[in-house]
């Protein structure tokens, strides 16, 4: 599999993750993936996929938009747009989320990731969605001119 096709295998994974899908990561991370966003630092494939179920469980809506990729020798980095419904985020309408995740694919099993690290707005995506602290961080983006 050449570098170009496993980073599109691995972008098109993401847009078939579910909470019934998750089983399947073995195909696109090592067993030792150490993933890494704003929220969360995970060593290993089985507590990325408990991660992944718990994060999925009342998810209505969990789709990516790809745009950038950039992959040379072992390291990738992917812009995209995350679309995410939940029904305790904004009264259950779509969030879109901006963000980056940087790849560094295993030398051993070069179509597998053995490292993943997203950056992204968790107010964006999180805090500015909810109930009580929604109205607070928005005020508190809008003030620091954000």
């Amino acid at each position: 599999m050449s570098q170009a096709t496993a980073l599109e295998a691995f972008c098109a994974f993401f847009n078939k993750l579910d909470k019934s899908y998750t089983q399947n990561l073995y195909q696109v991370y090592t067993d030792d993936v150490v993933f890494t966003d704003p929220l969360h630092h995970i060593e290993g494939r089985e507590a990325l996929e408990r991660y992944f179920q718990g994060l999925y469980e009342n998810v209505t809506e969990c789709r990516f938009e790809f745009h950038d990729r950039l992959r040379q020798g072992t390291e990738a980095c992917v812009t995209w747009t995350m679309r995410l419904s939940h029904p305790r985020l904004a009264r259950g309408r779509p969030v879109l989320v901006e963000g980056c995740s940087r790849l560094s694919f295993s030398t051993d099993d070069p179509r597998r990731v053995c490292r993943h690290r997203d950056f992204f707005d968790a107010g964006a995506m999180l805090y500015e969605h909810l109930p009580i602290l929604g109205p607070t961080v928005r005020v508190l983006k809008r003030r620091l001119g954000k």
